[in-house]
């Protein structure tokens, strides 16, 4: 009698390959969770990186194409296909690799240029964005175009061969470290939404400055950004003129996906993992029976939330839009984000609430509590989510 072995399929092939690579090339350091920002390589013309194994990590991750795996060869991604962008993610998840650099650049201003922009600006801008050289910010709110964004009043005025712009935008992440900034302007002030155009500009050009915002954690990412007479060259402008708040709600589709995800990945050890070192247990019961109810309900949310993204996600493999859903998940994950971190804080008890000191580990837990409040705020607030979850996705009247 023979025995026949099955060969294992070119997707199981290509995982194991994956696997191999990944266990290989990146580093232990680099499997570490992520405890601050200085464990977080942004890259940018004064980008550095904290040490060796991190940047030996983003250039292996470079060389090999997976910065990008999904995006095309010829921009500077790996040219995988969606299966095989799968996998690496996944095995990256497996073994608790670290992002080899966060971007704004990737997660948003990427996926707009690849729909909208023209092939001169795919050729020069994402193979840079791949290699780290660009840091990018998102110029979208104003002091009075917060919830109605299309109010926005930053002006682009046509001089010929370029534009002047005039304006300022507000709540502008990281843009004091920003070298670029992709902006919504104003073309035409006749029209609202029809009046709105895409502007990449260079945070360098004379005119532009910043002024930081301090939030209640103590840090502050965000930022005001000013333009004083900015000179922005013709060729800057993404998609046709005056339709911008199309290329807009599509990157705001994949902010609010970033944003949503926080609720799925902020925090790799299980929640009852850390509610078992902080709490202790007595025959397997945590020792707190206040704080078990919150934990298990808060444990089932996060079940249902991470099945719902993955049900979603093979419906989009199968080519249906995402749409509004992202609104769902960007407001559902937020709530997740902040629940999770009310219970973290109270399972620290006194030692949770500290705001500084470093046996407190300098305030870290109640700084990230804090933070947590202007997730419902950025991209897109939870009441304006909410309205939209209402109207396109559960088909509810408007009245």
């Amino acid at each position: 009698m023979t025995t026949t072995t099955e060969m294992p399929t070119p997707i199981e092939t290509f995982r194991m390959e994956v696997r191999n690579w990944l266990e290989a090339n990146c580093p232990t350091s680099m499997r570490q969770p992520i405890k601050s920002e200085k464990d977080l390589y942004w890259g940018g013309r004064n980008g550095t990186f904290a040490n060796e194994d991190q940047k030996a990590w983003f250039e292996a991750m470079y060389e090999k194409g997976w910065i990008v795996p999904h995006w095309p060869k010829e921009y500077g991604g790996g040219g995988l296909g969606k299966e095989e962008n799968k996998i690496v993610l996944q095995e990256m998840a497996r073994l608790g690799c670290r992002k080899p650099i966060t971007s704004f650049g990737i997660w948003m201003l990427g996926p707009a240029l690849l729909k909208f922009g023209s092939e001169e600006q795919k050729r020069h801008y994402l193979p840079e964005i791949t290699a780290g050289k660009i840091r990018w910010c998102q110029g979208y709110s104003e002091p009075n175009a917060g919830s109605d964004l299309a109010s926005l009043a930053t002006s682009a005025v046509d001089m010929g061969d370029h534009y002047v712009v005039n304006g300022q935008k507000v709540w502008t992440s990281y843009a004091d470290n920003a070298d670029w900034i992709f902006c919504l302007v104003r073309t035409n002030k006749e029209a609202k939404h029809g009046g709105i155009s895409f502007l990449l500009i260079d945070m360098a050009t004379q005119g532009v400055s910043t002024s930081p915002i301090k939030l209640i954690s103590g840090k502050s990412p965000f930022c005001e950004t000013f333009f004083d007479n900015v000179k922005v060259p013709k060729e800057n402008l993404v998609g046709e003129l005056n339709r911008g708040w199309t290329i807009a709600k599509y990157l705001l589709t994949h902010e609010r996906e970033m944003i949503g995800g926080i609720g799925e990945t902020d925090v790799k050890k299980p929640l009852h993992q850390v509610a078992i070192e902080s709490l202790g247990t007595e025959n397997g019961t945590l020792n707190d029976p206040i704080l078990r109810p919150d934990i298990a309900r808060w444990s089932i949310d996060k079940m249902a939330y991470d099945i719902t993204i993955k049900r979603t996600m093979d419906e989009v493999k199968a080519g249906q839009s995402l749409g509004a859903a992202s609104s769902f998940f960007k407001y559902y994950g937020t709530e997740l984000n902040k629940a999770k971190y009310e219970l973290m804080l109270a399972m620290g008890g006194y030692n949770g609430a500290a705001w500084e000191g470093e046996e407190f580990n300098y305030g870290q837990l109640a700084r990230q509590f804090c933070r947590t409040k202007g997730n419902s705020i950025e991209g897109g607030t939870s009441e304006v989510q909410l309205n939209i979850v209402a109207k396109r996705i559960l088909g509810l009247p408007s009245k």
